[in-house]
């Protein structure tokens, strides 16, 4: 029998660190006195490991939530009291037909409550929706849930690099110490593993895409498979980002051809090195061809030569290959068209282990982006979603933004690709195609900070992802409402006023920054702040004026047939919708027409009007946020309180400084005033770009 002590009242400051792990006693209530009734004991029927991992999990849930012992037993037979039933068993029992091996069932069974699956992993993700209906508040009498998630991978990607830092890392440095592994492993990794297996994700890539060829060498395989060993008891499999050019860098060989007999040999015999040492690797991610990084076109191959080859080096290993999307070169006319024309032409091409990896828009995570092209363009090809959980584009860990909105608004998306209704949803979960294989994946938000994402708040998109990648009909308030009484306060009006805000926060985000479909004019390089007169740089497509295109005339990029046509990318019912500028949404009007500075637009505005009123009411919104944040202060820890405070203070200056820099620039070309009521910046479009001097370290 294993007992552990009932966690104690804290009573210093929150610091963020257990994240929606909080399993701190609830106060006296009816649902409190119902939980001690029915979970007197825990009953783990079976000896796999992950269902071990599910019962110790419960049994410091319970005794935190409710401050009474709760022992995990061997069996429930003969036990007169009330408890919890662990239990692996098979598909019928659970949902009366074949589901997933991930799936679980609650329910209650005589004077028992029973979470059960066909696998370890699929009783320990009930046994966390077990414990979210307790740290919510929920009621269990009668309790019958089931769920398997709609995904099948189900990814964190972080772009740590060996040194210990993170590309587009905004929560301090890498989590992973290399230097100490193999020996020492960080109890942080363990509290990792929880906090992701507690929102259903099963597999992580732990490096950059833009990666080092260093994690194949036997070296680090070594560490890797000490970090597996970490997340193997919470169901999750760790998959490894690979340098395509690793064959010459550390192999000693020529070329790295992916034709070539001696490359296809020294990839199988590496995946054989890394399945000796982790039995259950997931498999590679790949950026290849991609802002310099190598790949199979160095050779005259194509992407489909790549990646098959790296699927036939895994053998009949229980493994995949992520081929990321992500490509673009230098003088096209349009970036905007690069991923769909270099893959589009390979649909059908791709080996059954291999996923195409697509960003959610076709440029590089904008705050606002309309569907990428490729989602139902590639019928023989299953694609991985990607998404960024890290706020490279979305004010760092400065700005309170929930991405959960965003990320929704991809899915929910009509491809109309076979007809209305084939949203993006159906392509990422394979049923419009019907593929055996689907995949999600997001870009990390985590570091070494001490709450883990840096700004409190960014927790809450970790949290969403993994809930929408298990399900993805949630909805974007009800994660929200889920986060918060799991993390901040169970308190009813203070919750309504946190999801208010948390659900607001994109759209006032977009509306500072980029609003009616202006994208890319941020800082160069980090990509910080404004920047919308940005016209030299590397290459072309990484300016601003590439992009929004501001003359005399009007704003926005014409990718219509009279401008670069990428429009003809997508079904003729979204060419039809958005091909007009009098229907084209406004959130995507500056996408896809080249819009003159008087036009009349839906609103009763002109452009120019319109364009304004956006950047300052979205200004104003994040006073909004700050009065309403205000008002929960004393239902919020207060550490927890006064660090998002300081922090909405930083993006009130920060949305000022979005809309003077835009504003003033833009009005360099419209030569219209500002509308009324709205007051002129004070200070002058010269004074705002030495702002942008100074955080580009000019």
């Amino acid at each position: 029998m294993l007992v552990l002590a009932a966690a104690a009242p804290l009573c210093r400051a929150d610091d963020g660190y257990r994240l929606w792990l909080k399993y701190d006693q609830l106060g006296d209530s009816p649902q409190r006195t119902q939980y001690r009734a029915a979970a007197q004991f825990i009953a783990a029927t079976g000896n796999a490991e992950v269902l071990k991992t599910a019962a110790a999990e419960l049994q410091r849930g319970l005794q935190g939530l409710l401050g009474q012992p709760v022992p995990v037993v061997a069996s429930a037979a003969g036990d007169t009291r009330r408890g919890i039933v662990l239990a692996i068993v098979p598909a019928a029992k659970v949902f009366g037909s074949p589901a997933s091996l991930e799936g679980y069932r609650i329910s209650t069974q005589g004077r028992n409550l029973t979470v059960m699956g066909r696998s370890g992993a699929g009783v320990l993700y009930g046994v966390y929706a077990l414990l979210r209906q307790l740290q919510t508040s929920q009621p269990i009498a009668g309790l019958n849930l089931s769920s398997s998630p709609r995904i099948q991978y189900r990814l964190l990607n972080h772009w740590d690099n060996p040194n210990g830092t993170v590309e587009r890392g905004y929560a301090g440095s890498s989590i992973w110490k290399w230097y100490e592994l193999p020996q020492r492993l960080d109890p942080r990794y363990t509290d990792y593993a929880r906090a992701n297996a507690s929102i259903g994700l099963n597999g992580v890539a732990i490096n950059n895409v833009n990666a080092s060829a260093r994690y194949l060498t036997p070296e680090y395989l070594q560490k890797v498979k000490a970090l597996a060993g970490v997340f193997r008891p919470y169901g999750i499999r760790v998959y490894l980002s690979v340098f395509w050019a690793a064959p010459k860098v550390i192999g000693g060989l020529k070329t790295a051809d992916p034709l070539d007999p001696q490359v296809k040999q020294w990839w199988a015999a590496k995946s054989e090195e890394i399945y000796n040492a982790i039995p259950d690797f997931g498999g590679f991610l790949v950026k290849a061809n991609s802002e310099g990084e190598p790949g199979p076109q160095d050779y005259g191959r194509t992407h489909a030569d790549g990646a098959n080859m790296l699927a036939a080096a895994l053998g009949t290993h229980d493994g995949i290959v992520m081929w990321r999307a992500f490509v673009y070169k230098a003088g096209s006319s349009d970036r905007f068209k690069q991923a769909y024309e270099d893959f589009k032409p390979l649909d059908g091409q791709f080996a059954p282990k291999v996923l195409v990896q697509v960003k959610n828009g076709p440029i590089d995570f904008q705050s606002r982006e309309p569907f990428h092209p490729l989602f139902g363009a590639m019928p023989k090809t299953p694609l991985v979603l990607e998404v960024q959980l890290t706020q490279e584009y979305l004010g760092f860990a400065s700005h309170l933004v929930y991405v959960a909105p965003l990320i929704k608004e991809c899915l929910d998306a009509d491809t109309q690709t076979k007809g209305p209704g084939s949203t993006a949803t159906k392509v990422v979960d394979g049923s419009l195609d019907q593929h055996r294989i689907s995949g999600i994946a997001g870009v990390a938000n985590i570091g070494t900070d001490r709450n883990w994402t840096g700004h409190p708040v960014g927790q809450a998109n970790w949290y969403a992802f993994g809930r929408l990648a298990w399900d993805y009909t949630l909805t974007s308030a009800a994660i929200a409402a889920e986060w918060t009484k799991m993390t901040l306060t169970r308190e009813p009006q203070a919750v309504a006023t946190i999801v208010d805000v948390m659900a607001k926060s994109r759209d006032i985000y977009v509306r500072y920054t980029t609003p009616l479909g202006l994208h890319h004019i941020m800082g160069q390089s980090i990509h910080y702040g404004p920047e919308p007169w940005l016209a030299e740089a590397g290459r072309p497509d990484w300016t601003a004026v590439y992009y929004h295109k501001a003359d005399s005339l009007g704003l926005g990029f014409d990718r219509t047939a009279a401008g670069s046509n990428a429009l003809a990318l997508y079904a003729p019912g979204v060419q039809k919708q958005w091909g007009d500028a009098k229907t084209c949404p406004l959130n995507y009007l500056l996408w896809f027409h080249h819009v003159g500075w008087k036009q009349p637009l839906s609103t009763g505005r002109t452009l120019w009007n319109e364009l304004v009123t956006r950047y300052y009411t979205g200004t104003d919104s994040v006073a909004w946020m700050q009065r309403r944040w205000a008002t929960v202060k004393p239902q919020v820890d207060a550490a927890l309180f006064a660090d998002v405070a300081a922090r909405l203070q930083i993006q009130q200056r920060e949305a000022r400084w979005w809309r003077d820099a835009c504003v003033l620039y833009f009005q360099t070309f419209s030569k219209q005033p500002i509308p009324a009521p709205f007051v002129p910046p004070t200070r002058t479009l010269a004074e705002v770009k030495s702002l942008v001097d100074l955080y580009q370290l000019k």
